[in-house]
Formats: C-alpha cells, sequence, structure tokens
C-alpha cells in the first residue's frame, strides 16, 4: 500500500505531539465519514470507487471508443475541477508529450479554462482539418469561462459536420436534471454523462468528469477505480497507522507550528498536473476564514536549479510533501566517457533511478538542516492501481484536515467575489448598479 514516511519532521514534529493529536484526528475522520459535518452534501466522493455508476461506466467506455474510431482529438472543455483531475491522470500515466507520441488513440486538447484569445486560436489551429469530437463539462452550462469556449467550438464542429452529425460527436458531462447544459444536450440530442450532485468538482476526477477524456488516452479506468477502492477499504483504518491520518496530522501541527506554505514535489516531469490538480483540491478546500495553507509545487531536480535557493536559505514558512515512485518504468545505463570530459565516470555502469534516488535523499537532509521538514509519500509505481490510491489518498486527507483546521472543506465562498464583478464589467443584465460602482473605482 501507499505509505507516508513521517521520520524526516522528527526533529520539528515529535512523535508524542502527533500521538496526541489522534483523538483530533479520529474525530475529523468519524466527522467525516458520518456526514455530520459541514458541507456532508458533498461527500459522495467518499464511497465513490465502491458505488460507482456501473450502467454510465460501461457507457463511459463504449463512447470513449466511439470517440477513438471516428475522431483524431477530443477537445475538453472545462474549468478547475472539470478538467485538473482529467489533465493530470492523462499526464502522469501517459505522457506530458502526450499529443506528439505516435498512438492508436486521440491527441487530447484542453479548452475553456482560460479567456485568453490567443489559446482558443492555437487550439483552433492545432484541430486543423482532423476530425475532432468534443466533451464540454459543466454542472450549470452557465460558467463563463468553458460556456464561452463552448460557443465557440460548438459553431466549429457544426460548420464542419452539419448538427445532425455534430450533435453525435458532442458529449456534455452536467447535471443529471437541471441547469443550461443539460436542457442544451437534452435539445439537441448529445449524449450526457453525470456530474453527481453530492461531488464537488474538485472531488470529481474519478466520476464522469475525469473518466471520460481518461478512457479515451486509452488507459484503464477499470484499474484506476480499483485502486480507488482498494485506498477506501485500507485508509478507513480509524488508527494512526493509517497514511491518511499521518500526513492529516501531520500537515496540521506543522501549520500550528507557524508553517504557512506547504510544497508539493515529485522528482517526475509528468506529475506536474498532478501537482495543479493537488493546488486546487487543498486551496480551495482549506482557504476560507483566514485559515489555511499555502498550496504551492516544485519539480525537482529542475526546481533545486531556481526555487532551490529559496526553500534552502529563505524566510522559514514551509515545508514540503515530497511524493516517490519507487519504481521507474524502464531502466537508464549512464555511459563511460573515455576522456572523463564531464568527472563523471564514477557513476559509468550505474542505473540513472540510482542517481535519481541519492538526489532525493541528498535533497532532503539538506532541506531538513535548513529548516524545512519533509513528509514522504512513498507510491510503488506509476500506473493506474497506485494513481487511483493516491487520488483517494488526497481526497480522504483533504476532507479530514478541513475539520482538523476547523473550516467547510466542500464549499468554496470566495470564489464567487470575481464573477460579480467580472459580470458587472461585461453589462450582464441585473448588474447595472454594480458596474457603474466599480467603473467608477477603475
Amino acid at each position: 500500500m501507499l505509505n507516508v514516511d513521517l521520520s524526516p519532521i522528527s526533529s520539528f514534529v515529535t512523535p508524542e505531539t502527533l500521538a496526541a493529536m489522534e483523538p483530533r484526528v479520529r474525530a475529523a475522520h468519524e466527522t467525516l465519514t458520518s456526514g455530520t459535518g459541514a458541507g456532508n452534501d458533498y461527500t459522495g466522493w467518499r464511497y465513490l470507487p465502491r458505488d460507482y455508476d456501473k450502467e454510465e461506466f460501461a457507457r463511459i467506455q463504449k463512447a470513449a471508443k466511439k470517440i477513438q474510431s471516428d475522431s483524431k482529438v477530443l477537445v475538453v472543455i472545462g474549468i478547475g475541477g472539470s478538467y485538473l483531475g482529467a489533465r493530470a491522470v492523462v499526464e502522469l500515466l501517459r505522457s506530458p508529450n502526450y499529443n506528439l507520441k505516435k498512438k492508436d488513440t486521440p491527441d487530447i486538447l484542453f479548452a475553456g479554462n482560460t479567456l485568453s484569445t490567443d489559446a482558443i486560436l492555437e487550439t483552433i489551429e492545432l484541430i486543423g482539418g482532423r476530425d475532432f469530437s468534443i466533451n464540454i463539462i459543466s454542472k450549470s452550462g452557465t460558467t463563463t469561462e468553458p460556456a464561452v469556449a463552448f460557443r465557440i467550438f460548438k459553431d466549429l464542429i457544426e460548420k464542419k459536420y452539419g448538427k445532425e452529425e455534430a450533435r453525435r460527436r458532442i458529449y456534455a458531462t452536467t447535471d443529471k436534471a437541471k441547469g443550461a447544459l443539460k436542457g442544451l444536450a437534452d435539445a439537441e440530442g448529445y449524449e450526457t454523462f453525470v456530474v453527481p450532485d453530492d461531488v464537488g468538482g474538485r472531488y470529481s476526477v474519478l466520476t464522469a468528469v475525469g473518466l471520460l477524456p481518461i478512457a479515451v488516452t486509452g488507459i484503464d479506468i477499470e484499474a484506476l477505480m480499483g485502486g480507488a477502492a482498494e485506498a477506501m477499504e485500507a485508509f478507513s483504518v480509524l488508527s494512526m497507522d493509517n497514511p491518511v491520518w499521518k500526513y492529516a496530522a501531520a500537515r496540521n501541527a506543522l501549520y500550528e507550528q507557524g508553517k504557512r506554505v506547504e510544497i508539493l514535489a515529485c522528482y517526475e516531469p509528468s506529475f506536474r498536473f498532478m501537482c495543479e490538480w493537488w493546488k486546487q483540491l487543498y486551496g480551495e478546500s482549506e482557504g476560507k476564514d483566514g485559515k489555511g495553507l499555502f498550496p504551492a509545487s516544485t519539480e525537482f531536480t529542475a526546481d533545486l536549479h531556481s526555487m532551490g535557493q529559496f526553500i534552502q536559505e529563505g524566510e522559514r514558512i514551509m515545508f514540503e510533501t515530497v511524493v516517490r515512485f519507487d519504481k521507474p518504468k524502464g531502466t537508464v545505463t549512464i555511459g563511460e566517457d573515455p576522456d572523463n570530459v564531464d568527472g563523471l565516470n564514477f557513476l559509468a555502469g550505474k542505473d540513472l533511478s540510482f542517481v535519481s534516488e541519492q538526489a532525493i535523499r541528498g535533497t532532503r537532509l539538506a532541506h531538513v538542516d535548513g529548516g524545512v521538514p519533509n513528509i514522504l509519500v512513498e507510491v510503488p509505481e506509476v500506473s493506474e492501481r497506485w494513481l487511483g490510491q493516491l487520488i483517494y489518498f488526497f481526497e480522504l486527507a483533504c476532507g479530514v484536515s478541513g475539520y482538523l483546521l476547523g473550516v467547510n472543506p466542500f464549499n468554496q465562498p470566495g470564489v464567487e467575489a470575481y464573477k460579480k464583478n467580472m459580470f458587472a464589467l461585461l453589462g450582464k443584465p441585473g448588474y447595472e448598479d454594480m458596474k457603474q460602482a466599480l467603473e467608477a473605482r477603475l
């Protein structure tokens, strides 16, 4: 199973301190599992790996095969939790260069997560004359960024194929019964998949929100869900031996000691969007009521040559959570240079994974000595099974951590502030007085 090693933080947080947190962690976990805490109507993800809709799951697999058969590109339109999870899984299990690799599955292009004109134009350029399909993901259908993008790409696909064929190439992941997108999908005859009422966007990667784009790339979504189901069972143990309890207790103990920034680090470049998914999960769940750790991320070893200086010797406001995959996908042996120009012949014959492991160990020691605590999350390998476990681990630990912190981990009231200002400045009906006041300030 996935393991959490807290030995590197022992000089910052004693085992006795962590043990003393056990009653609080137990209470937070029981609040989450009993559904008695704030935001309890958004905890459907908790049992999702076991209780997911099997009929819809089969339709997801069927739709993925259709897209693979008739499209060279799938345009995934969504923002925040409606795309970060899918992109994270695809990049980690397939590659950040997935679209550049030779393969039998369609390219995946992500849109609707920005209002950049240049980004939209580039996506259209990348589609070119190739056959494509669209997966629009939105609970309401009225979120500005994806709604604007869908207007643009819907027009593009209808002009290319005509409305009749276009409707067979548009897949809507939305509310099961209401909302603008659901109404449009029913009227136009798009195939629809459900954003569950009791699963918030940032927890939705193991629903149709993430599973359809993931399946289109050929990733085994049954194995992904199987790994999550294993984690659901394993992490239900009410004990400080539970990796979820260890992580939640450690990060909250460090926060209570004055640490204000948690850096998620990994030595795999393909983990970059897992970091982006994690940042939304924890930032949106905990950052409220004037509380919360600021979630940041680094890509090691590259960032050791940029952010490394600050991490080593900057203000002591941070700790690191390092995800380490124990087994790489293959081997690379370092050769010998007769002239030894770079002075690295002492590494000749060694596997590159050995060099990486020593970099991990050396960095951990240096950062701990520099006053930066390290939590180590150990995962056996990069695969569907183990990624399913890791996703569920972070989700469950986030819910427990939120209740430990004393906030509602399942709402995001602060996100609405910028939206209201933007609607007013855009001239949305009903915001006239607000528009005038804002423009006066600007």
